[in-house]
């Protein structure tokens, strides 16, 4: 299995998705094309690059995001990140 492939079980997750289905699949098409690893990490996709966690795609009741852990470090002139609770070096894509 190639990153660009998916993980089975990630299709999996998505196929059970209840809600966000359609908007958490172009979220994973998007970042497969970056050639990230996709596996499952606590419960939910993950991206990494190595060993190194990038990013976590998740459902929410409201939305679903994309949660990039060191996002503090992206440049976001957009303004479409913010930082999750008290978080210090993660950021969110809602």
């Amino acid at each position: 299995m190639t990153p660009s492939d998916g993980n089975p079980q990630v299709t999996g997750f998505l196929r059970k998705a209840t809600k966000w289905q359609s908007e958490m699949t172009e979220l994973r098409r998007i970042v497969l094309a970056c050639d990230l690893a996709e596996i499952i990490k606590w419960r939910k996709p993950c991206y990494a690059l190595g060993e190194r966690n990038i990013c976590i795609l998740g459902p929410f009741k409201e939305y679903c995001s994309l949660m990039f852990f060191k996002g503090v470090l992206l440049k976001d002139k957009q303004r479409l990140l913010f930082a999750p609770g008290q978080a210090q070096s993660s950021r969110q894509f809602k």
